[in-house]
């Protein structure tokens, strides 16, 4: 099965869905969004990795930034931070540049390694755009974190692109039937930049919509 173009999902959306389904279609479905130190921080950090015009070529390592991805056969599209090409005779051809060179995405992230996941996730689907955009195995690719200010390697194993499969297959009928999970408190709320629109405490199974919609009426 093949997605249009229409159907694109985000492919930064995934982080978002397996750090929370309900963050996810808050934001995807119901178009809400909120600022906090974190966000701020990490976007600022993206707006200096995305520089489309970036290219840095150091001996047999070609680096771009801001590289444009999408998948048909997932449904995403997105931006690479960054992508560094190495000889390698598995790779592939590259304009104006001698010899086969193999694709290694890298990503940015503020803070630290994280627990449940969600940047690994959305490293793995990059890599996986990449192969199917350029017809080339691309077997592995790394983490950048902004406190240890070092790289995690990321292998692109069968069973975390199997999770990427089943995520998006999930994102796209979530998104399809215009769906917001219901909530489900944890500790990771705290750190939620929509914990005051999520309200997790207060609004049981209502929706965003609905609780806006009641602020307005107390309001009048």
């Amino acid at each position: 099965m093949e997605f249009k173009e229409e159907e694109y999902l985000q492919l930064s959306g995934l982080q978002h869905f397996a750090f929370c389904r309900r963050q996810w279609a808050l934001i995807h479905i119901e178009d809400q969004w909120a600022e906090n130190y974190r966000t701020v921080d990490g976007r600022l950090m993206h707006e200096r990795v995305h520089d489309q015009e970036f290219r840095e070529s150091r001996g047999d390592r070609l680096t771009v930034r801001g590289l444009a991805i999408h998948s048909a056969q997932l449904g995403v599209s997105g931006q690479c931070d960054a992508v560094e090409f190495f000889k390698d005779p598995d790779g592939i051809s590259l304009r104006d540049r001698d010899g086969l060179w193999r694709p290694y995405p890298v990503e940015y992230k503020r803070g630290r390694p994280k627990e449940h996941g969600a940047d690994e996730l959305q490293l793995c689907a990059q890599a996986m755009c990449l192969e199917e955009m350029l017809c080339c195995a691309v077997p592995e690719g790394a983490l950048y974190y902004g406190e240890p200010r070092r790289r995690t390697v990321v292998s692109f194993t069968p069973e975390l692109r199997g999770q990427v499969r089943d995520s998006l297959a999930e994102m796209h009928e979530l998104y399809k039937r215009r769906y917001t999970p219901k909530v489900k408190p944890s500790k990771a709320c705290n750190a939620c930049s929509l914990k005051e629109l999520c309200l997790p405490k207060l609004m049981g199974r209502k929706t965003v919509a609905d609780y806006l919609a009641a602020a307005m009426e107390e309001s009048k």
